[in-house]
């Protein structure tokens, strides 16, 4: 029987966990498993993985996000840093969740071997700590543009507290309505 490559920790938004990755460390430097299907199967959490993301946010203190698709191309994301540090922040705008409008946030790093599942119906964002942020997102669907949307970081309804001034945001991103009492929750 093989060990297991992660250690997976419950977040207070059900269905958001971190897995937290054991390395195996020498004098080579490291290995670690990113991801492996039968592990987080057995731990109940699915991930088919329909596309794979790169990005690199150059300055500190940008911010990305806070974004997600509408049903039925909904997605489940595992998002990890290759590089640098950042604020990585989760959103819950599932229908009929108990938790409705509460975030998560986590520091993921090159160093701290974490990444952050997040499940359907959650807006997902983050905000780098560091300059020169790479991060790796696993998608459970392919980007569908016309199903994707937003809420502002700055909306008083989620009151996220970014660790550092926003120093850069993209138009699109700031462009994103507050969260009113005709916003449509997300469903599966």
């Amino acid at each position: 029987m093989m060990t297991s490559r992660f250690d997976f920790i419950k977040t207070k938004l059900p269905g958001a966990v971190i897995a937290q990755r054991k390395r195996n460390d020498d004098t080579r430097g490291y290995f670690s498993r990113f991801y492996c299907a039968n592990e987080f199967r057995d731990a109940g959490y699915e991930l088919p993985i329909a596309q794979i993301n790169h990005s690199m946010t150059e300055r500190r203190g940008t911010v990305r996000g806070l974004h997600f698709q509408r049903s039925p191309h909904s997605e489940v994301k595992l998002v990890s840093c290759l590089k640098g540090e950042v604020f990585d922040v989760a959103v819950d705008l599932r229908a009929d969740s108990p938790t409705f409008l509460q975030w998560h946030a986590e520091t993921l790093s090159e160093d701290n071997a974490r990444s952050f599942y997040i499940p359907e119906g959650f807006a997902h964002g983050f905000q780098a700590l560091t300059d020169e942020c790479e991060l790796l997102y696993l998608h459970s669907v392919t980007f569908t543009p016309q199903a994707e949307g937003g809420v502002n970081i700055m909306d008083n309804s989620l009151s996220i507290s970014w660790p550092l001034d926003i120093t850069t945001l993209s138009d699109r991103d700031r462009s994103f309505p507050p969260i009113d009492p005709d916003f449509a929750r997300l469903k599966p």
